[in-house]
C-alpha cells in the first residue's frame, strides 16, 4: 500500500523486469498535509456545479445534460479520492468536503465501506464477495426469468450500460438496502447522514436555482451516474487469477481529466493511496519495472465502445465462481 512519508522517486529504474510488488519501494512521493491540488479541484468541481444550476435556465435544455453529467461524474471522481484519504489527514474533513450527494442514490458512508471491499484484489469481480460486480452466480442465472436475463444482458454491452444502467444500479443498490432495513441491518447514520445532505442540496436546487426536481434528474444525476458506468465498464473482468481482472484504458486527455486518472485501473489497484496527480507517474514506473506483463490495455473509450456498443462484453453469469 502506497503510504503518505516524504521521499523522492528513484532515478534507478532496473532494466529487467521485477515483481509488481517492488514497484511502491521504487515509487515514493512527499503527501503534504493538505493536498492543494486536489482542493483547488473541489472548489472547480463545486463552482461549475453551483454557476450550471443557478444559471440553468438561461440554457437550453438540450445542453444541460452535456454539462450537469460531466460535472456530476467529476465530483464522484473526487468522492473516490476522498474515500483514498485526500485532500487532508482529517477522515471528517475528507467526508465533509465529498459528502455532498450530487448523484442523489448511494450515501457516501456507504459507497465507501462498499469501495473499500471492492479493493480486496482477490475478490474482484467474485459476484458475492465484490460488491462493485455486475457478475451473478451461474445459480442465480439459472432461476432469472427470461426478461431479467434480457436486462442483464442489455446492460452487459455499453451503449445499455450507458442508458438503462443508471436506473440498474440505482434499483440493485435501494433493494440491498431495503432489505438490510428489512432484516434489521441497514446503516441508519449513513442514511440520516444522506438525508440531510439531499435537504441541503433540494434547499439549492429548488429554493435558490427554482430548478424542478425531475430536471435535475434527468440532466444531471441520471446522466451523471452514465458517465461513471462508462469509467467503470471496462475496468474488471473475469479471470482465473485475480492479478489478471483489472485492465487500463489509456483515456483521451479530457476523459483522463474527468475520471482523475483512474482509468489507469491496474496501477490504482496495485496501489490505492496513490493521489489522482501522481497516477499517471506512478503507471509509468509500474510498466517499465514489471516488464509491461501482459495486461488488457484498450487504446481510449473509443476503443472500448468499438468492440462492445451493442455486444455483451462477457457474459452475465461468472465464468469462474
Amino acid at each position: 500500500m502506497f503510504e503518505r512519508h516524504p521521499a523522492q522517486i528513484s532515478q534507478q529504474v532496473p532494466e529487467v523486469p521485477v515483481s509488481p510488488g517492488n514497484v511502491d519501494s521504487a515509487f515514493t512521493l512527499s503527501i503534504p498535509s493538505v493536498e492543494w491540488q486536489t482542493v483547488t479541484l473541489w472548489s472547480v468541481i463545486h463552482g461549475l456545479f453551483a454557476a450550471l444550476t443557478y444559471w440553468h435556465a438561461a440554457l437550453p435544455i438540450w445542453l444541460l445534460p452535456l454539462l450537469g453529467a460531466p460535472v456530476v461524474a467529476w465530483h464522484a471522481s473526487y468522492q473516490h479520492e476522498a474515500i483514498h484519504g485526500h485532500p487532508t489527514r482529517i477522515g471528517w474533513l475528507n467526508t465533509l468536503l465529498a459528502g455532498l450527494p450530487l448523484i442523489l442514490w448511494v450515501p457516501f458512508g456507504i459507497y465507501r465501506d462498499s469501495h473499500l471491499k471492492h479493493h480486496r484484489n482477490e475478490y474482484l469481480t467474485d459476484p458475492i464477495e465484490d460488491p462493485e460486480s455486475f457478475y451473478v452466480t451461474p445459480e442465480a442465472w439459472s432461476r432469472f426469468s427470461e426478461p431479467r436475463r434480457m436486462v442483464y444482458r442489455a446492460v452487459n454491452t455499453l451503449a445499455g450500460r450507458l442508458v438503462l444502467g443508471p436506473l440498474f444500479v440505482a434499483s440493485l443498490f435501494l433493494w440491498r438496502e431495503a432489505w438490510d432495513f428489512s432484516r434489521g441491518k441497514g446503516r441508519l447514520k449513513d442514511w440520516t447522514g444522506h438525508a440531510i445532505g439531499l435537504a441541503v442540496l433540494a434547499v439549492w436546487i429548488v429554493g435558490v436555482c427554482d430548478m424542478p426536481l425531475w430536471l435535475y434528474v434527468i440532466c444531471f444525476a441520471y446522466p451523471g451516474t452514465g458517465v461513471l458506468l462508462l469509467r467503470s465498464f471496462a475496468e474488471h473482468h473475469a479471470a482465473p487469477e485475480a492479478v489478471d481482472r483489472t485492465a487500463i484504458v489509456e483515456a483521451e486527455a479530457p476523459l483522463a481529466l474527468l475520471f482523475l486518472n483512474n482509468n489507469l485501473h491496474v496501477a490504482h489497484h496495485a496501489s490505492p493511496g496513490v493521489p489522482w496527480y501522481a497516477l499517471p507517474r506512478y503507471e509509468v514506473l509500474r510498466r517499465r519495472l514489471t516488464g509491461r506483463r501482459e495486461e488488457r490495455v484498450y487504446r481510449g473509450y473509443r476503443d472500448v465502445a468499438r468492440r462492445w456498443l451493442f455486444r455483451p462484453k462477457e457474459h452475465p453469469a461468472h465464468p469462474h465462481y
